[in-house]
């Protein structure tokens, strides 16, 4: 039995009309949560969408897919538009600049990208080379982060900023750096460290840049909100601050002490949350100069969010607040907070991570196959001699109408389950079992079909479309490329890239090629909330389907994880040009099954060796000739050297 044609959307477009492209662009909430990076085009492809100057070039995504096909890139791949990274960085650097000019703010801004974000070398690349013309720095929260950051930022004016916990051989890297002219912070986030710090300065004479990272009593809404208040993890309590600037004025080292940061934490989505934050952090600026500090930077850390959702809410994967007014409110605080002490103005920093890199990327995947939960074609009537649980449940679909669906609903499931018992019991036959489940399913897909004309609706009926939705297998790794949906429940934009110009009829779940229960996705964006299922379309016979998750640009490639030993998947970046092209810039072939088996130890040499001794011993037991052996012994090299996704 088809599901409903045209899935709910809004009440402002006309479903009696034939399904269009605006009707998925609704369905799908792309021109929300796309931020003007993604729409529909009339012809039914998802387009990605960049600006140059007053002109918009819009490019079909699925135009990249087939140049990706060409080059030899299969499903799954994350592809990156260079573009989209770029104009978020200006977008980021020059709303700063707006609010600064207009409320004659008397200092600047200067960016920083914590690299934790999304470590892989050609986003850091591109941070580097596109945000040097604002300066835009990098923040390092371990050794090999600032190697990197060290090895990739030419501009000297931009900053480098030292979180986490810091031995000496961190320390030194960063005094080499305060050498060279480079603006490098170390901000202490526990006292201990500041020993460390002022020991290997006076051993190579070199004045470190130190910042300080308070703990604020403000907290926040969303999902990291124990990054913030008196329980946070990181940061310096009043006391320990205290010591600190105690500890440095014996050194005669206090003019060391320049910046003060504070972390409210990751994706905050009430605007009102920053601002008290912003003001607590000022009042801490304002004593560490009464101390005598000289202060001059303060970093307001990370916490820019990203409307995954396109709610404009203050719900956790929302925000409700746009990057002008983030910016004009930190910049009014400030000035609220410093003015009124005739305190001068600080350099502002912000450690914006997700919001600069989420939009850049997105996964693809195509849909292998689709197990629909269905009815298969019934009989016109009951069969001669059939139970009379069956006979009952010819007449319960003939019975289901609006005014007696929860009945109905009672009545299949009663007479189904005393047909699975009586088949459990050895009583009814395997064919009868299969007639009932087939005909409660026929019973419940006529009843979610009638539901929205029924005048109430319980619980347990609102829940059947999720109950009857099809399962369609995507060929990727949710724990490799997506963990942050099963570790933490975020929500992706997730939608067709084609066939957008046709009515989705199917509800679906999504489950990915992992041996595993969590292995799905069954929470999904949609204008009017959260739903449990997806609108897609049905497969079309020798024709892939093709599914994009979007905003995937922040750090799901590094948690990613060998589940099933599922690699890392192909990689391209690609940078879409003013005439309405694009040019592949980057292509990076996904782990080898020989890659993902070294990562666990394993020597691929010596496992080829040890199957061809099982080889030879079944060509001398008799078992398989010689070049039956050799056949194998390629397919198995051959295996060795594949692709551990889905290969058609």
């Amino acid at each position: 039995m088809q599901k409903t044609p045209f899935p709910t959307i809004d009440n402002e477009l006309d479903l009696s009309t034939e399904w269009s492209a605006e009707h998925s662009a609704r369905l799908y909430g792309v021109r929300d949560w796309g931020s003007d990076y993604f729409d529909v085009s009339e012809d039914g492809n998802a387009v990605v969408s960049v600006q140059f100057g007053e002109k918009t070039i819009q490019v079909p995504i699925i135009d990249i897919v087939n140049g990706m096909r060409e080059r030899g890139l299969d499903m799954p791949a994350v592809l990156r538009i260079e573009n989209l990274l770029d104009q978020r960085i200006t977008q980021l650097n020059e709303a700063f600049s707006r609010a600064i000019e207009e409320a004659d703010y008397k200092n600047h801004y200067r960016g920083v990208f914590p690299i934790k974000v999304n470590q892989q070398c050609h986003v850091i690349e591109e941070i580097a080379d596109y945000g040097s013309r604002y300066h835009h720095g990098l923040e390092a929260g371990s050794k090999a982060e600032l190697i990197i950051a060290l090895s990739q930022l030419r501009d000297h004016d931009s900053l480098i900023v030292c979180n986490g916990y810091k031995d000496e051989e961190f320390i030194e890297l960063g005094l080499y750096a305060r050498q060279m002219g480079i603006k490098c912070f170390f901000v202490l986030e526990t006292a201990m460290e500041l020993d460390i710090i002022l020991e290997r300065s006076r051993a190579l004479g070199i004045d470190p840049l130190i910042g300080v990272r308070i703990r604020l009593a403000s907290m926040v809404e969303g999902h990291w909100n124990e990054d913030s208040g008196d329980r946070s993890i990181f940061g310096l309590s009043t006391s320990a601050l205290l010591g600190v600037v105690d500890k440095l004025k014996q050194a005669n080292m206090l003019h060391c002490l320049q910046l003060l940061h504070s972390h409210l934490g990751s994706q905050i989505p009430n605007i009102r949350n920053i601002r008290t934050g912003v003001m607590e952090a000022c009042r801490f600026y304002a004593g560490l100069i009464e101390e005598g500090a000289p202060m001059g930077y303060i970093d307001m850390g990370g916490g820019l969010a990203v409307d995954y959702e396109g709610a404009r809410s203050n719900s956790t994967h929302s925000m409700n607040y746009g990057l002008d007014e983030y910016c004009y409110n930190i910049v009014e605080a400030l000035q609220e907070s410093l003015d009124p002490l005739d305190i001068p103005h600080p350099v502002i920093i912000s450690e914006s991570g997700r919001a600069l890199v989420a939009y850049s990327s997105m996964l693809l995947f195509n849909v292998l196959e689709v197990r629909e939960h269905k009815a298969e074609p019934l009989p016109a009537e009951a069969p001669e001699d059939s139970h009379d649980h069956i006979i009952n449940l010819f007449s319960v679909l003939d019975y289901v109408s609006p005014e007696n669906l929860q009945e109905c609903y009672n009545d299949s499931l009663y007479y189904r389950d005393e047909m699975r018992e009586l088949f459990h019991h050895g009583q009814a036959t395997i064919r009868e079992r299969a007639l009932a489940e087939n005909l409660a399913l026929a019973i419940l897909e006529k009843i979610s079909n009638l539901l929205p004309q029924a005048r109430r609706v319980s619980q347990e009926l609102e829940a059947l479309p999720e109950l009857l939705s099809d399962i369609y297998y995507g060929n990727f790794s949710l724990f490799q490329s997506l963990p942050d949906i099963w570790a933490i429940d975020q929500l992706f934009p997730i939608m067709p890239i084609h066939r957008l110009n046709e009515a989705p009829v199917r509800d679906a779940v999504l489950a990915d090629m992992t041996c595993d229960c969590d292995g799905k996705i069954d929470n999904f964006i949609s204008p009017t909330g959260v739903k449990k299922t997806l609108p897609l379309h049905e497969l079309k016979d020798g024709e892939e389907y093709y599914l994009s998750v979007f905003l995937v640009g922040a750090y799901q490639e590094t948690l990613g994880d060998l589940h099933n030993l599922f690699g890392d998947t192909n990689v391209v970046s690609v940078h879409i040009n003013e005439e309405g092209g694009f040019d592949f810039r980057r292509e990076f072939h996904g782990d080898s099954i020989a890659d993902v088996l070294s990562y666990v130890e394993y020597d691929p040499k010596h496992m080829l060796e040890q199957f061809r001794r099982i080889a030879e011993e079944a060509v001398r037991d008799g078992r398989i000739s010689v070049p039956m052996r050799q056949k194998m012994l390629h397919a198995f090299k051959e295996s060795m050297h594949g692709y551990t996704f889905f290969e058609r």
